[in-house]
């Protein structure tokens, strides 16, 4: 039995989070793997591929980063979560208010999707309205039901919470004006990453903070991803803007599990519990949710970015990584078929046929080349780990990987890839 159907046996989907599972890479994709350490990781055999999935986005500073280890476990020999409050607790939600100029107060919790779905209860209880506005071009909010009920997989989830959530366009502030004129007094929040594959354009984020405040809703800054990448004050800083509430994850422990909500204190202690009388929000009661080997993780990777100016390396690397990718498609006559982009913290790729089509069978090839060249590049995220001669290995599986990129524009990606294309995550049918 393979470690695929171990996986598949074991655990619904053979994965805990859907991006990794086996039907988001191609066939020679490693199938497990058992460590990683910088910019790499190894499956169970020893075999070395640079990364560029990165966990997720969550390791922005390598793996296994000794300093950030050492915080961590000193924090676990400390006991790890005790029966009150840590002092590790309160000096990550300090350090944490003094970095954000937005935030106020915090609630740490264990990911992303608990941290958003807390956002949006306290939106509820200071508006008294229910109708959530989110961004539709930003792909992932939450596991829960008022985000999963409004994409295609709506199976298992209540109309009430498919009906509640409504959708509008990035840069595109028409397409909010629109929800509010046809729901007047009834949206509590709108939420949005501050950035995602493009800048804001003409003011949106101040046009949207402004027409949620014009209109008495919430205003909510998702920087899962941007934290912490844009900037060491979030994408908010670096975009002029101060959210209402905004939530945190991802790269902010350097992979330890550490997400926030954080942001205004009149909304903020709603869920507090000191206001004799006052009715009260249940917000978030998590036993690992201040669990102290994450929390001092966090901290030391806060003055681990700090000392070695990690955002801007990383801004600098994606600089030449879209350069270097465009310089060598159009060296291979691919430019129009392979293009490198997006926000230099953030970089993507896109894979067109010779048709101008987006093609998922192209994505998948690119990456099975790539993979046989030491490769593993799902998607692009950037660590302090790549280096100057990451970026060299990256170029000359690039080399080999768009030789045969090229014969399959022309000839057809069904020549050269063995097994499936990828298929969306977000798909009604398996």
């Amino acid at each position: 039995m393979t470690y695929q159907d171990r996986l598949l046996k074991a655990i619904p989907g053979g994965a805990h989070t859907y991006s990794r599972g086996f039907d988001q890479y191609p066939a020679n994709a490693p199938q497990i793997l058992k460590r990683g350490k910088g910019a790499y990781v190894y499956d169970e055999n020893g075999r070395e591929f640079l990364d560029y999935g990165m966990a997720l986005r969550a390791v922005n500073l390598g793996y296994a980063n000794e300093e950030i280890n050492k915080a961590a476990i000193e924090q676990i020999e400390f006991g790890n979560n005790l029966t009150k409050p840590s002092m590790i607790e309160l000096e990550a939600a300090e350090l944490l208010i003094d970095m954000i100029d937005s935030v106020d107060m915090v609630k740490f919790t264990k990911n992303g999707s608990t941290a958003t779905t807390a956002a949006i209860k306290l939106s509820r209880a200071y508006t008294g309205r229910e109708l959530v506005a989110r961004c539709a071009e930003h792909p992932f909010f939450s596991y829960d039901d008022w985000f999963i009920g409004s994409t295609e997989l709506t199976k298992g989830i209540s109309q009430k919470d498919t009906e509640g959530t409504k959708t509008f366009g990035y840069n595109n502030i028409e397409s909010l004006e629109r929800l509010f004129d046809e729901f007047p007094n009834q949206i509590a929040c709108v939420i949005l990453e501050p950035a995602a594959t493009e800048h804001p354009k003409d003011n949106f984020l101040h046009k949207v903070r402004d027409l949620c405040h014009k209109n008495g809703a919430v205003f909510i800054l998702d920087e899962m991803i941007t934290g912490f990448r844009w900037h060491l004050k979030g994408a908010q800083y670096y975009y002029d803007i101060k959210p209402d509430l905004c939530t945190f994850g991802k790269a902010m422990a350097n992979g330890f599990s550490v997400a926030a909500i954080a942001g205004k204190r009149e909304i903020m202690q709603l869920g507090s519990i000191e206001f004799e009388g006052r009715e009260r929000v249940f917000l978030l009661s998590t036993t690992h949710g201040a669990e102290m080997g994450g929390l001092g993780a966090f901290v030391a990777a806060i003055k681990f970015m700090k000392e070695h100016n990690v955002v801007e390396y990383i801004w600098d690397y994606g600089t030449k990584l879209i350069s270097m990718i465009n310089e060598l498609a159009k060296k291979y006559e691919i430019e129009r078929n392979f293009v490198a982009g997006g926000i230099e913290c953030s970089p993507y790729y896109l894979t067109f046929d010779k048709n101008g089509q987006n093609s998922l069978g192209l994505r998948t090839l690119f990456s099975q080349e790539m993979i046989k060249n030491g490769v593993l590049i799902p998607w692009v995220a950037l660590s302090y780990a790549h280096g100057e001669n990451e970026l060299a290995k990256t170029k000359n599986a690039l080399e080999k990987t768009f030789e045969v990129y090229r014969k399959a524009v022309d000839e057809g990606y069904e020549r050269y890839l063995v097994g499936s294309p990828i298929k969306p995550v977000f798909r009604k049918f398996n």
